[in-house]
């Protein structure tokens, strides 16, 4: 890869510690907030024209993979990285609190049947990773069930990779102060009022449990095939152009090319 924004890759063996990693770095782009959406602008274009090679050229899978603290903004995120992206050939899947039934499965049962077909992008808005963060900080399961999950992780990821899925995995890493602030927003602002829900409050008051259960779940997964990206979300549009870079810069190294035609087609007419 060769943009700015592989500054944020966690390479494997790294010791994460989320206070060190920045939330409100804008380092790797040169331009202000107008430019970056510029910019951005430019990139959701590009990744829109990939994704329909990717499509049409049936042959690679991509797994994006959003993880964050609430507010972090992963909703955002995917809109408007593949606003001009063609649905039929970007899904994502959302995975909130476990129904009966996929308690009653693995853990990784409900994850796997939503991973990418040939020829698609998949985002996971959550994923699999809940079973090491919320079930760690609730302690759902004892703690020598959820460590193991870090090596059953690596190896489901690899699985994917080896059976040709590109992975890359995403947080979004929001302050604090900034949280705070978005959470406020919602109460303050009548026409946010359906977003806010005082289960992030309780969430809210585990911060350090949370950020202590990031930071071991991405040190013990990221590996060369399934990188972690940690992407400083304080400021929208520069989360927005970091995600985008790094996907279009993803679907570049791919590339994917239209099917040849066949051979007869320009003796094809069609008639009135």
């Amino acid at each position: 890869m060769g943009t700015k924004f592989e500054r944020y890759r966690v390479k494997p063996g790294t010791k994460v510690d989320l206070d060190d990693e920045p939330t409100r770095d804008d380092a790797a782009f040169d331009g202000d907030k107008e430019a970056g959406y510029a910019r951005l602008d430019a990139l959701r274009d590009e990744i829109a024209e990939l994704q329909n090679r990717l499509y049409a050229e049936d042959k690679h899978k991509v797994l994006i993979v959003l993880q964050a603290m609430d507010t972090a903004g992963k909703d955002s995120t995917i809109r408007d990285v593949f606003k001009e992206s063609n649905p039929q050939g970007v899904r994502i899947a959302s995975f909130g609190r476990p129904t009966d039934d996929e308690l009653a499965h693995d853990y990784l049962w409900r994850v796997h049947r939503y991973t990418p077909a040939t020829g698609h992008i998949r985002v996971f808005n959550r994923s699999h990773y809940e079973d090491v963060l919320v079930v760690r900080v609730n302690e759902l399961v004892p703690k020598e069930r959820w460590k193991r999950r870090y090596g059953h992780i690596r190896d489901f990821e690899q699985l994917l990779v080896d059976e040709g899925t590109t992975v890359r995995k995403f947080f979004l890493h929001i302050s604090k102060d900034e949280q705070r602030e978005r959470l406020q927003e919602r109460l303050d602002i009548e026409e946010k009022h359906w977003k806010f829900d005082s289960g992030d409050l309780s969430v809210r008051q585990r911060w350090d449990d949370y950020m202590a259960a990031y930071a071991d779940a991405i040190e013990e997964t990221t590996t060369e095939d399934a990188p972690w990206y940690i992407i400083p979300s304080d400021r929208r549009w520069y989360r927005k152009l970091a995600v985008a870079e790094i996907v279009l810069e993803t679907l570049r190294d791919l590339d994917p090319t239209y099917p040849d035609p066949p051979d007869n087609l320009h003796e094809i007419h069609i008639s009135d």
